[in-house]
């Protein structure tokens, strides 16, 4: 059922991505421009799409999620707090000493089902997931968001051979495809094209979507299975450092702190957008 309309959700995201920003610049770390570009996917994921909250998260039937581009943690960390997995007032401890809340997600921090972080381990973890839900006979999807440089890892490639001849309908890999990474574009570096074609010799079902467009993520991610028999690999087209126009496509923005000066920019940017008092 539709909890808010693409609007509200639309205003959702600018908030944590203020939220995303503060944090960031209190800790003086984090990955900005992948924190940014996935806020939309998990926006809707946790209010639109997953069977999971604070109060069924021991539920064996609960919808399981697993951030595998784990070092855009402090999008994740906002949402979950939005959702009342632990208070927001908690993440002003953000990579200070004996904090859960580090740089990549950790089961310290309640809502996170695993650690990851090495890129790669999530859709292998997932897979796993998917597979012992198939043989319990438990109604549960798992969602995991991969980054586009994990896709050079080969773990993926092992999990997505697995998750097909399984028949792991229940698995949803979503791509936060901003096509960057830390050293440049994707094709520079070590070029994954044709990747829907890849996904589907392995006998994945693949779609595209808009990874910025409300409507279109609901749909998608909503419908799965999309076809009965065949894992789900969802291309989300996004954009590195959305919402501030000075870190949008920007490689440098990957691994970067802003500057006092820049962080004022980019609040009153994501101010803007906010059509109510903030």
């Amino acid at each position: 059922m539709q909890k808010y309309s693409d609007y509200e959700l639309e205003q959702k995201s600018v908030r944590y991505r203020i939220a995303l920003l503060k944090y960031i610049k209190r800790a003086n770390a984090g990955h900005t421009g992948g924190d940014l570009s996935c806020t939309d996917i998990l926006n809707v994921l946790y209010n639109e799409v997953l069977n999971v909250s604070p109060g069924n998260f021991s539920d064996p039937n609960r919808d399981r999620y697993i951030q595998s581009k784990g070092h855009s943690v402090e999008a994740l960390y906002v949402v979950l707090a939005d959702k009342g997995f632990f208070p927001e007032r908690d993440l002003e401890t953000m990579c200070r000493y004996k904090s859960p809340y580090v740089g990549h997600p950790t089961r310290k921090v309640r809502g996170i089902e695993f650690n990851t972080g090495a890129l790669g381990h999530g859709l292998s973890i997932s897979t796993g997931i998917a597979l012992a839900g198939k043989k319990d006979q438990l109604p549960y999807r798992v969602f995991t968001l991969l980054g586009d440089g994990e896709l050079a890892e080969g773990s993926n490639w092992e999990a997505a051979m697995l998750a097909a001849h399984y028949k792991l309908d229940n698995l949803v890999a979503i791509l936060d495809h901003n096509t960057l990474q830390i050293t440049g574009r994707n094709s520079e570096v070590c070029n994954p094209y044709p990747i829907e074609e890849k996904w589907k010799a392995f006998g994945w079902n693949v779609v595209h979507t808009d990874g910025h467009n409300f409507a279109e993520l609901r749909k998608v991610l909503n419908e799965t299975p999309t076809v009965p028999g065949k894992p789900n690999f969802v291309i989300a087209h996004t954009v590195k450092g959305k919402g501030v126009s000075f870190m949008e496509d920007i490689k440098k923005w990957h691994h970067r702190v802003p500057a006092d000066e820049e962080f004022e920019q980019a609040i009153n940017e994501l101010k803007v957008q906010l059509n109510e008092n903030y």
